[in-house]
């Protein structure tokens, strides 16, 4: 047994005297100076009360109160670990043993005993006793020490604090180069950040001197090995910290650059610090190394104490994970705005027809978000982005504007003529005009040869030709939809529409399963088939399913109509002006009603709140007859308004756009001046935009050089209706 053992207090308690002098005897002779034996289980709890026990030995039977039941009552007060005891039986019953150990035991030993085993069991015992004691020890050494270091503990809380509290990683390296000179009264210290290369990199200095550019990389090129031969490398590599009382005395590290700083600078480095930066993960990030520590009563230079290794260790480490936690965040923040901006660009390259708008608008709308919120007095003077944070909302907010338009049809926002889908189905109706000419020949041919008149057959011919190529040019220039559909107009689509053509062959013939399905409800005919020249058939109309009804919890005000699409051909013809059917130009404004159902389902963070706002109401209008909601002036925010205007400048001045010309500068500030006088936007800020030459700004960044005409800009100012203001 270890010389503790011996030293340690046992009691033993057996009614049996034989058995309670043999126990002592025996433990004597082992070397126990201090057992004490007792015949009346009695005394035992009042001998515990007094005196300090390291093991008890106890009969389970035994008269007054069992060996079981005074296990339960010291259990009550004493743990297995701080009290050992040994239950002693002359029972070989299971049940008995196990009574005992349920109820605290932490051994037993069966009569007669075996000297061997019981010498062992109690030493297992003794140990945990042994452990329990030291712990004890080191628990008040530990007080002690706490107690001691208590002001730099407090010192090290506060800056731990102080640096989860600081967001810029600037403030932050600065943050903890001070506390951590502070916190060792020391006169200098110097800051490295390992880099992607490989390498320690001079990052900051408490001292005004200029920071060195080159780098000292952790890896000798020449030989490939660990590079430690200076004090910042060695610590780096290995997550060591190194204690130098004299730069001039030391010799285990090259210390040439230290000297020569000192000669260049009149400073003269004596005691030397250096502690890693190594937070959860357990690499180095960087290296802190703090120079010349200060006596606090002379402020003579003298070695670094001992007794702060540790918490400059720990003041390290909580530096390395404020460090690592920031950058995690940077990184975070920098992967969702690559993400968003990744959804962005997609967007813009799904189609011509929306350019760059999606990355350009945040552009513009940066532009005059960061002059509003310069403005001092007026209107806009309580408006201001004032933390990063509200800008970063402001930015995302303004990338993510339009990324509903992923749900939308490439064949729809891309639809140039009045007959396209997925291809211009002009050519079909061409086609048919084809097949009538066509058998306006063959008629023709017939009727010679059956002997008519020629000079009449070529007359019919000759205007059944003329009629069939003007009333296709007629159809071709309505699919353009360049000219507005007039009554006339229609009248006319209506009348060439009656023309009837003879169809041979099966139009249910290789169709797609939904084509099919809509076929189904109308009568097959027997094969040939007069069909009109132009023609609204049932299967033009593509139902709209229930699940693409929009939740009304949603608060959208938009009409939907009731077919998903109708590409019905008199009724695309038709249509009075531009290209988009009620139905296709619900489907443009779908765009709106997924930006805001997909924003409501990605959960962002308290400080993004506003991304969902920002992001679906460039649409509104101040006069509450934009979509998707309809919202009044009470409902958008300075922000908001701000890239209204952004969004409609840009895509009248995208230079572009394939299906149209690009608006001159001057065009498009009419046109917003319109807007402006309407009521629809926000006559503030539109002044603004001029007045402060955002507008310009943009132009000479993103235009071409012909769109940047004259403007007169006091023509557009001071007129029009007074903004009511919203919250900001």
């Amino acid at each position: 047994m270890a010389k503790l053992d011996k030293l340690s207090k046992v009691l033993v308690c057996d009614d049996s005297q034989f058995d309670l002098e043999f126990l002592v005897a025996e433990l004597h002779s082992e070397g126990f100076k201090d057992v004490r034996g007792v015949g009346d289980p009695r005394q035992v709890m009042s001998l515990l009360e007094q005196e300090v026990f390291d093991l008890v030995l106890l009969d389970i039977e035994m008269p007054f109160i069992d060996g079981v039941g005074l296990t339960r009552q010291i259990r009550e007060k004493f743990s297995k670990i701080q009290l050992p005891i040994l239950v002693v039986t002359a029972s070989d019953d299971k049940n008995t043993r196990n009574r005992a150990l349920s109820c605290g035991a932490n051994d037993y030993l069966i009569k007669p005993f075996d000297r061997i085993e019981m010498n062992l069991r109690v030493d297992n015992l003794l140990m945990v006793r042994n452990v329990f004691k030291a712990q004890q020890e080191i628990e008040r050494n530990l007080e002690r020490e706490v107690k001691a270091r208590t002001s730099k503990l407090d010192m090290l809380i506060d800056t731990g604090i102080k640096m989860s509290m600081v967001h810029d990683r600037t403030k932050l390296l600065e943050n903890i180069l001070q506390e951590g000179k502070k916190f060792l009264h020391c006169d200098a210290a110097t800051m490295y950040l390992v880099t992607e290369d490989k390498s320690l990199r001079f990052v900051l200095r408490t001292r005004e001197d200029s920071i060195p550019l080159a780098e000292i990389p952790l890896v000798d090129m020449e030989t490939g090995l660990p590079n430690e031969k200076y004090v910042s490398t060695y610590v780096a590599i290995h997550n060591a910290p190194i204690l130098i009382d004299d730069v001039y005395q030391e010799t285990r590290f090259d210390l040439s650059g230290t000297r020569k700083f000192d000669a260049g600078s009149n400073y003269r480095t004596v005691s030397m610090l250096t502690v890693p930066m190594s937070p959860r993960n357990g690499q180095v990030i960087g290296v802190l190394q703090f120079l010349n520590a200060l006596d606090p009563v002379t402020n003579a230079v003298v070695p670094f104490p001992p007794d702060v290794f540790i918490l400059i260790e720990a003041l390290a480490s909580q530096a390395a994970v404020a460090l690592d936690n920031l950058l995690l965040v940077e990184a975070h923040k920098d992967l969702m705005e690559n993400m968003i901006k990744v959804i962005a660009t997609a967007i813009d390259a799904k189609s011509p027809y929306t350019g760059r708008h999606c990355s350009r608008v945040p552009e513009l709308g940066l532009i005059l978000a960061k002059v509003a919120s310069d403005v001092t007095s007026g209107p806009l003077a309580d408006f201001r982005f004032s933390s990063e944070e509200e800008w970063r909302e402001f930015r995302i907010g303004a990338w993510l504007h339009d990324c509903g338009k992923v749900t939308t049809p490439e064949y729809v926002i891309d639809k140039a003529t009045k007959l396209e889908t997925i291809y211009n189905r002009l050519h079909e109706i061409r086609m048919r005009f084809e097949v009538l000419l066509r058998d306006a020949k063959i008629e023709r041919l017939s009727a010679l040869q059956k002997g008519e008149n020629p000079a009449q057959v070529n007359s019919r011919y000759d205007a059944r030709k003329a009629t069939l190529l003007d009333d296709f040019a007629f159809v071709a220039e309505c699919n353009v939809g360049s000219e507005a559909m007039t009554d006339a107009r229609v009248e006319r689509l209506a009348q060439i529409a009656q023309a009837t053509w003879l169809r041979h062959f099966d139009d249910r013939l290789g169709l797609s399963r939904e084509e099919e399905v809509r076929l189904q409800s109308v009568p097959v005919q027997a094969l040939p088939v007069i069909e009109r020249l132009l023609d609204d058939k049932p299967n033009h109309r593509v139902p709209r399913e229930l699940g693409e009804v929009p939740d009304p919890s949603f608060g959208f005000r938009i009409e939907i109509p009731e077919h998903r699409y109708n590409h019905g051909e008199i009724y695309n013809l038709s249509i009075r002006r531009g290209t988009l059917t009620k139905e296709e130009r619900y489907k443009i404004y779908e765009h709106m009603i997924f930006t805001v159902i997909m924003l409501e389902q990605m959960g962002f963070p308290k400080q993004l709140k506003r991304v969902i706002e920002y992001a679906t109401t460039h649409h509104e209008t101040l006069n509450s007859d934009g979509y998707p909601r309809q919202l009044g002036p009470q409902d958008l925010s300075i922000p908001a308004r701000i890239l209204a205007i952004a969004d409609i400048f840009e895509a009248l001045t995208a230079p572009d756009r394939p299906y149209k010309r690009p608006s001159t500068v001057s065009e498009a500030v009419k046109i917003l001046f319109g807007m402006k006088m309407r009521g629809n936007i926000d006559p503030d800020l539109f002044d603004l935009f001029l007045t402060s030459g955002a507008y310009l700004r943009y132009a000479e960044k993103y235009l071409n050089a012909e769109q940047i005409d004259a403007l007169d800009i006091t023509l557009y100012l001071a007129k029009g209706p007074v903004a009511p203001r919203p919250g900001i």
